[in-house]
């Protein structure tokens, strides 16, 4: 059975298993989904989630590879409410891919995990329970530059970028009070644009148009950049307080867990050497 401080790692990025969440560290490197990279680690209580599941990697996957997935709950993380389903699974920060003969480790840590969901597990959150990136927060789209400062979100023209109509504007400036959400389209696909919602003014359907609205483009506004950014201002938005942080386990003691993980021949030598020089660091 999983105790607090272990840690299962995978492709990218350690899970470990703390007394009441999962502390989910990211690798920095350039194989690293950039998501992760800037999302660095993110700590996800145990109430936050509705369930975890195990499963072999489908086709396309690696080979003899297995698949750790846990699976929020709505309302609970404000990066998957922006991300509203759009996000390709290589990039799911709630998705851990390992190597098939660590199955077993998976499933015991997901067990683990399902041992401590409550009964509101298969409830909507009424609340923010996840921390997504702070403000003040500066986003560069194709045709603005836009800064959120934690009251207000200001659209700057991009005397290039933007249609006569932006530019003929001017500059916008929204207070959160004057909005009533946050519509993020990945980029990845055609007509990627961050818009905000107004609470008394009707959205121009044609993103270039839209005042309220910053336009996407390859090398403008990526995934990694513009989707932390629309969380953050719908966590604002809804004025919800996330869960405080949890104490982190020592670092003597995930030194510990690590060392027992290598001596049981479920670490490699590169991934021990890693791990250890992070936990380290992180002390």
């Amino acid at each position: 059975m999983c105790r607090m401080g272990d840690v299962l790692a995978g492709n990218h990025a350690v899970w470990e298993f703390d007394s009441d969440s999962v502390l989910i560290r990211f690798a920095r490197g350039l194989r690293t989904p950039r998501l992760w990279n800037a999302l660095g680690a993110r700590r996800i209580p145990f109430e936050a989630l509705s369930g975890v599941t195990v499963s072999a990697a489908g086709s396309g996957g690696k080979r003899d590879a297995v698949v750790l997935r846990a699976v929020p709950r709505p309302g609970a993380d404000p990066l998957m409410e922006a991300a509203a389903g759009q996000l390709r699974d290589v990039c799911d920060p709630y998705r851990l891919v390992l190597p098939g003969d660590r199955a077993g480790q998976a499933a015991e840590f997901a067990d683990a995990v399902r041992a401590r969901l409550g009964p509101e597990a298969d409830e909507p959150a009424q609340r923010f329970l996840v921390r997504v990136p702070e403000p003040p927060l500066q986003l560069k789209a194709y045709d603005a530059r836009l800064a959120f400062d934690g009251s207000a979100v200001t659209f700057h023209w991009s005397r290039t970028g933007a249609t006569s109509a932006k530019w003929k504007a001017g500059d916008q400036r929204y207070p959160l009070t004057a909005l009533t959400g946050v519509e993020w389209s990945t980029p990845e696909g055609p007509g990627g644009h961050l818009r905000l919602l107004l609470r008394d003014a009707p959205a121009d359907p044609r993103p270039d148009h839209d005042l309220a609205t910053a336009v996407f483009a390859v090398g403008y506004g990526s995934v990694h950049e513009s989707l932390p950014f629309a969380a953050a201002v719908l966590a604002a938005l809804r004025g919800r307080t996330p869960v405080a942080s949890v104490p982190a386990a020592r670092t003597d003691e995930r030194l510990h867990h690590l060392g027992e993980l290598y001596s049981a021949g479920l670490l490699t030598d590169a991934e021990y050497s890693a791990l250890r020089d992070r936990f380290a660091a992180e002390a």
